[in-house]
Formats: C-alpha cells, structure tokens, sequence
C-alpha cells in the first residue's frame, strides 16, 4: 500500500530550490528533455521583479510522499486574461507528475480548489504563465527534442490529465521546413506581389530598438487579439520578453513588413539554443556561459516564434513574402531547418500556406480544460514571497 500524497503551497528558498528541481527527478535519463536554466525559471518565478506577477496571482504547489518530492504545480489567476476576454478561467503551470495519477489528481485538485477559491469557474493548462509563454501538453511527436521555448514531457501525462477529468481544449502544432530549397513556384509569386505593391521587407534594427519595440508591440496586439487564448501583453511585459530576446535573436531573422512605410506585419524566428543548453544541465556559472560560447556555432534549427500581419493587410500575400524571406535566411545564418510553432489546428489559412511550402506537420501539443464545480471546497494555502537566490 503506497503512502498518501501531501500537497502543500511552496513557502520559502527550500521549497522554491525543490520546486526549479523537480524535473530533474521526473526526466532523468531522458535524452530528449533539455533542462531549463534555473536562473531564468527562478527569475520568472519571482513576484517581486517578473512583469506577469504585477496583474495576476500564483501560488506553487510541491507533492510529496513521506519526505520524497513527486510532482508540483502552480495554480494561476491571470487578472489580464479575465478582463480581456470576460471569462472567469484560471490557469494550471509547471505541471510535472510521476506516473502516478494519484499524485497528479491531487496537484490538480490543490490548484483547482486555489482558483476557485477567487472566483473562476474553469480552469485550463498547462501554462506557463500564458500563451506569450510556454503552454501545452505533448501528445504527438515523441520522437524529437523541443526547440526553444516548446515544452516537453514523458507520454503519460496526457492519460494524467484525462484521468483527472481534464478534457482537450485546443491542439497547438508545429510544422517542421528543412528543405533549403523553397519551391520555384512561390518565388515567382512573392516577386510577383512584391513588384505589384508597396510591401517591403526588412531586419530589425537593434540602434533604433526602443521604437522598433514600440512598434512591434502594436503590430502584436493587433495581429492576434482574435486569435483562441491570446492575452494581451502589457508594456512592461513585452519589454522584458524583447530585452530577453535581444540576446539569443539573430537580427535578420526577425523582420518587419511595411507598407509605404507603416509597419504592418512581423515575423521572428530564434536559433534553437536548446541545442545548447542541453549540455549545461540548467547551470549557466560557473562554467556553462563558456560552454554557451562554444556549442552556439553548432546549432542547426531555428524556430519561428510568431508572424503575423495586422487586419486589413492580410490578403496581400505578406505572410508568404515573410516565411519566404526566412526560409531563405535562415540556411545562409547556419540553420538549414526551421521548425513553425506553434500554429492553432483550426488556423487553416496558415497551416495550408505551410503546407504549400512542403512544411510537414511534427508535433501536436494540447491545453486541457475543466469545469469547476460552483461548491469546489476550500483549499487552505498560504503563498510566502520568493526571493532570489544564487545559481
């Protein structure tokens, strides 16, 4: 007979360092799982400095058996997303489970009782914190490592989350280019489009980033607010999101379409840099920046993040002239395939444009839902301030 499962709210630095390291537990001997950066998770666990924390509230959960961590979970209520879409949906997060649906039953239950708690009558996940980040339960496509910021997980937490009572929500795919050549017939046609209107397309241009920003962010909130699950970024959020990605982001990747001169559309797609940081082990001091040097020149998959076109440009042809200028780019910076995720099942417009360019489809990721009851009982928590602490 197995000992019962304790869930408990993450209080203080110890809890917080078991917390960043339950996969560690959960994916060991993996050689698929590339292990996050603990500084970067630490620093997006913080209440005190992230931008997300400033419009929504989390608690962490730790589940436990006797005095071995077995899984964890943050329950999530996003203030931004419930007045955006006047929904009341709370969020799940940094969902990791052993097999056990014990143990995953009772880390959903804790996080269903919290959001309930303030008020939301459905809660859906994993996010995390939000579609602008990681999100997504892996159910296809096992064979392969995760790109940059896609998640990953064993198999068997789907069946964990159904047996919860969680049911599919949406499906998230990524398609995967890795042919350098694209097809003669779309190149005629972006020069066709290009000579018949004013679109120009151009890189980033990191002197005038502060305006580049600006913009980006407008052309962002305008391009996907009709999207299923978008979430509005504030400005503090995109900045930070930017400022991250100024470092990992080649410039001729992330390129701007304009208009006679007004910036309509953009796409950006990052070096995979989980191909390096599978070699760190989440540790970037004292040695893992150099190893970070090093094993960037051997990076071969770029991932295109986001492109988008803003309402009323969008039957110009500018999402082709976009992917087109990437697959054409991305071969001659060092990375011969490119992975497009992720992409909603029913955006049928962008997946047959992928799906004209010889993309085919790898992954499939899920968000999973559920209906709370109106009288989910009282989950006591106590949520304790997370401080820093060294790597």
């Amino acid at each position: 007979m197995s000992l019962p499962v304790q869930v408990v709210p993450v209080q203080g630095r110890r809890d917080l360092r078991r917390f960043l390291r339950v996969p560690w537990q959960i994916y060991r001997g993996d050689p698929l799982w590339v292990p996050p950066l603990l500084l970067v998770q630490r620093a997006l666990l913080d209440r005190r400095t992230h931008p997300f924390h400033r419009h929504a509230e989390v608690c962490y959960f730790l589940a436990r058996r006797a005095e071995a961590v077995v899984g964890r979970v943050a329950a999530i209520v996003n203030h931004q997303y419930v007045q955006f879409h006047r929904e009341m949906t709370g969020f799940f997060g940094f969902f990791e489970s052993i097999d056990d649906p014990e143990v995953a039953v009772a880390l959903l239950r804790a996080a269903e009782h919290w959001v309930a708690e303030r008020g939301m009558q459905r809660i859906r996940g994993p996010m995390n914190f939000s579609t602008n980040e990681e999100c997504g339960v892996l159910v296809d496509g096992f064979h392969a490592p995760p790109t940059i910021m896609m998640p990953y997980n064993p198999p068997y937490y789907a069946r964990l989350l159904e047996t919860a009572g969680y049911t599919k929500a949406k499906d998230l795919l990524a398609y995967l280019l890795d042919d350098t050549v694209p097809p003669e017939r779309l190149v005629r046609g972006v020069e066709r489009l290009r000579r018949e209107t004013q679109v120009t397309i151009r890189p980033i241009e990191l002197r005038r980033f502060r305006q580049e920003i600006d913009q980006l962010r407008a052309i962002y909130h305008s391009a996907w607010e009709k999207n299923w699950g978008f979430i509005p970024m504030t400005e503090a959020e995109f900045t930070h999101f930017a400022t991250q990605m100024r470092w990992v982001a080649d410039p001729h990747l992330c390129l701007i379409a304009e208009v006679r001169g007004e910036p309509v559309g953009f796409a950006l797609a990052l070096p995979d840099y989980y191909q390096v940081l599978r070699s760190l082990n989440g540790r970037l001091l004292p040695f893992g920046f150099l190893k970070l040097l090093w094993y960037r020149r051997k990076i071969t998959t770029a991932r295109v993040l986001v492109l988008g076109v803003k309402p009323g440009f969008r039957r110009m042809g500018i999402d082709a002239m976009l992917y087109l200028r990437l697959w054409q780019e991305a071969p001659k910076r060092g990375y011969p395939t490119v992975e497009c995720s992720w992409i909603l099942e029913d955006n049928w417009p962008m997946r047959r444009a992928l799906e004209r360019m010889h993309a085919r489809l790898c992954k499939t990721y899920r968000i999973y839902e559920k209906t709370l009851a109106l009288n989910q009982g009282a989950c006591t928590s106590v949520t304790m301030p997370i401080g820093r602490e060294r790597d």
